[in-house]
C-alpha cells in the first residue's frame, strides 16, 4: 500500500504546483481589478484587498459595500483560497514522500565520486560492508533488505539485485569495483552476467558457495571469484593440522591491523625470481598473479614477467 501511495504522490510534478500558483495569481489580479471597478477604488487598493482576502487575514479596513463587490469577494474566496491550500498540501505531501522513501529505503542517489557496489545479502555481507566502510570506501548496497539492518554510512538501493532495471539504477559503469554476494548461487550468475554486459570494464568479484559455480564464473571472466565452502573447508583442514592455523589466517587478514595490496611488476623487477624482489618497508610478498592464477610464494618462485601482479601484506600505517 505504501509503495502505491508514494507512486501516486510522485506523479504530482512541479508543473502542477506552478499551474496552481499561476491560477491563484490570476484570480487575485482579476479579482482586484473587478473589486476596483465595482467599489470605485484604485487598482492598488484592489490588489491590497485581494491579497488580504486570499491570505484569510481579513483586516477589515477595505470591504465591499455593494452587491457586485460582495459577489467579487465570494468568487475570490472560493477560488484563490482553495488553490493556495492545494499548493501547501502538495508541498507537505512531497515532503512526507521524501521521508517515507528514506524510511523504506526507496530513496537512492548514486555517489558522485568513486564507489564500490555490493549486490545481494549473504550472511557475510554485513561484516564485509563494515570492513569496506572502515577502510574509507564509499559503498552502495543493492539488496531487498530493511534499511535499519544496513550500516548508516552505506548507500542503500532497496530492490531485487537480479532485476536488470535495479542493476542499471546502481550505475555499475561508474563504479570502481563490484561484489556480487547473493544468497543463491544462481542469482550470483545472473547478476554477474548482467554486470559484464552493462559494465565490461568493471572490476567484478563474486562470492559463491559452490566451487563449480566459482569455476563457471571464472570461465565467464569473473576472475575475483571465491567459493565460501572451499575457503571454509581449506581453513578447517589447516586448523586440524595446526590448531592455531585459523587464528593465524584471521590475524593476517584482519583489516584493523594489516592491509593487502596488489602492485603491477615494475620494469626493474622483470626477470627476477619472486623471492628476490625487495619490497619497501615491512611489506611481505605473498604471491604472484599471472593470467588470472595466483601462485603462492611458499610453493612457487616464478620468474617475474611483464603483466604480473604482486600480492603483498603490510601493517597499516607502514611506509609503502
Amino acid at each position: 500500500m505504501i509503495p502505491l501511495l508514494t507512486l501516486l504522490v510522485a506523479n504530482l510534478r512541479r508543473h502542477h504546483v506552478m499551474a496552481l500558483l499561476t491560477g491563484a495569481a490570476l484570480a487575485v489580479i482579476v479579482g482586484a481589478e473587478l473589486f476596483a471597478l465595482t467599489e470605485h477604488v484604485s487598482f492598488g487598493t484592489g490588489i491590497y484587498w485581494a491579497v488580504v482576502t486570499a491570505s484569510t487575514v481579513g483586516y477589515g479596513d477595505v470591504t465591499p459595500h455593494n452587491t457586485a463587490g460582495r459577489i467579487v469577494a465570494i468568487v475570490v474566496i472560493l477560488t484563490v483560497i482553495p488553490l493556495l491550500a492545494s499548493v501547501f498540501a502538495l508541498a507537505a505531501g512531497l515532503a512526507a514522500l521524501v521521508q517515507i522513501r528514506r524510511l523504506f529505503g526507496m530513496e537512492h542517489v548514486t555517489p558522485s565520486g568513486a564507489f564500490t557496489v555490493v549486490y545481494g545479502m549473504q550472511p557475510a555481507v554485513p561484516q564485509i560492508l563494515e570492513e569496506l566502510v572502515e577502510s574509507g570506501r564509499t559503498v552502495v548496497l543493492v539488496a531487498d533488505v530493511d534499511p535499519g539492518e544496513v550500516h548508516h554510512r552505506v548507500h542503500l538501493l532497496a530492490g531485487d539485485p537480479t532485476n536488470e532495471l535495479v542493476i542499471r539504477k546502481s550505475r555499475p559503469e561508474r563504479a570502481q569495483s563490484a561484489l556480487v554476494a547473493c544468497p543463491d548461487d544462481g542469482d550470483v550468475l545472473v547478476v554477474s552476467v548482467a554486470l559484464r554486459s552493462l559494465a565490461p570494464a568493471l572490476d567484478l568479484f563474486a562470492l559463491v558457495r559452490s566451487p563449480k559455480i566459482a569455476q563457471a564464473l571464472r570461465d565467464l571472466g569473473v576472475g575475483g571469484t571465491l567459493s565460501s565452502d572451499e575457503l571454509v573447508a581449506h581453513t578447517l583442514a589447516k586448523t586440524l593440522e595446526a590448531p592455531h592455523a585459523g587464528d593465524l589466517l584471521l590475524g593476517l587478514i584482519d583489516s584493523e591491523r594489516y592491509r593487502m595490496e596488489e602492485h603491477p611488476v615494475g620494469d626493474d623487477m622483470l626477470g627476477q625470481n619472486a623471492n628476490e624482489v625487495q619490497l619497501g618497508g615491512s611489506a611481505i610478498l605473498l604471491g604472484v598473479l599471472r593470467d588470472g592464477i595466483v601462485a603462492p610464494i611458499l610453493t612457487d618462485d616464478p620468474q617475474l614477467r611483464r603483466g604480473d601482479v604482486l600480492i603483498t601484506l603490510a601493517a597499516r600505517g607502514a611506509a609503502r
